[in-house]
């Protein structure tokens, strides 16, 4: 049987240059970006999101994105149940799929498949979902010290989740993970490109960036959907609206709020870094070097890997 074409899955910090990356790919290779980020798929939330403008497009079909009422909830089984189908639908057609990374678990589920723990029986999601939030924090650390150094301290699903499954299984949700980063890829022909910055130079793009989305109306945006009532409980979550949400309700200043973004942003291009680091021993990868480097001149690089 004839192997299919590859083609790139690009990967990388935040602000790092994904976009136009893949965008100088779609241009070279005859392809359409795939993009795999869990708030661009929201509707509204343009500015905070870095979502692809028009002009940033260059007239490239950019799927996925704009997909999801703000009140919805979306998980990575949705995501995987739109992007399987239309990455087969793409190839078919002979057009290359370009899929960019917001989201490293959206990346990671794409290319092996989702991560699967056993349910927990109702007794224990009863026991985790009464005790208080610090009191799983710390059990959390007790039998999955892993797993809670990963695990943001506010983020209450994930850590509820954690539980479960060490309460359920016996054994800590970190381990069961290792064993799901080792199976063999369900998707071969993809080729995961992978954009490598230095800390310091990445956290002050994150910097720029973030007075960019001032500057070009953040703030006027997400007051506009807090006023019209139009957050849902998981896109409230998005960094740039959450932390102006706090400061719309009045439990902090403007400029309090666009520090915390900067924080959180640079917090979350930490997260990657970890989420990279696992996904750099994947066989076939590639990886650049991009500090202040141009996406022509990283596209002059990795162009010829693929047999399109």
């Amino acid at each position: 049987m004839k192997s299919l074409p590859s083609y790139p899955v690009i990967v990388g910090p935040t602000a790092g240059g994904k976009t136009a990356l893949a965008v100088e790919l779609a241009t070279r290779l005859t392809g359409e970006v795939v993009t795999a980020d869990a708030y661009q798929i929201y509707t509204d939330l343009t500015i905070g999101t870095a979502k692809p403008t028009d002009d940033e497009q260059q007239g490239i079909p950019h799927h996925l994105i704009d997909i999801v009422d703000l009140k919805d909830r979306f998980t990575v089984h949705d995501w995987l149940s739109l992007a399987n189908p239309l990455v087969d639908t793409l190839q078919n057609d002979h057009i290359t799929p370009i899929v960019v990374g917001g989201t490293n678990l959206y990346v990671k589920a794409f290319l092996d498949g989702l991560f699967t723990a056993p349910e927990p029986t109702q007794a224990i999601k009863e026991q985790v979902e009464t005790m208080p939030q610090p009191d799983r924090r710390a059990m959390l650390s007790e039998v999955d010290p892993i797993a809670a150094e990963r695990i943001n301290g506010a983020d209450l699903r994930r850590t509820r989740r954690a539980l479960e499954v060490y309460l359920q299984t016996g054994t800590p949700i970190s381990e069961l993970q290792k064993q799901w980063e080792h199976e063999k890829t369900s998707r071969p022909e993809a080729v995961l490109v992978g954009l490598d910055w230095p800390t310091e130079l990445i956290n002050a793009r994150i910097n720029q960036r973030v007075k960019i989305m001032i500057d070009t109306g953040l703030v006027e945006e997400a007051r506009a959907i807090f006023d019209a009532d139009g957050f849902g409980d998981q896109s409230c979550e998005a960094i740039g609206y959450k932390q102006l949400i706090a400061h719309f309700e009045g439990r902090c200043t403007l400029d309090e709020a666009i520090e915390r973004i900067k924080i959180d942003t640079r917090r979350f291009a930490k997260n990657q870094r970890t989420w990279l680091k696992r996904l750099r021993v994947r066989e076939g990868s590639i990886w650049i070097n991009a500090a202040n480097r141009s996406a022509q001149d990283i596209a002059d690089e990795v162009c010829p890997l693929f047999n399109t």
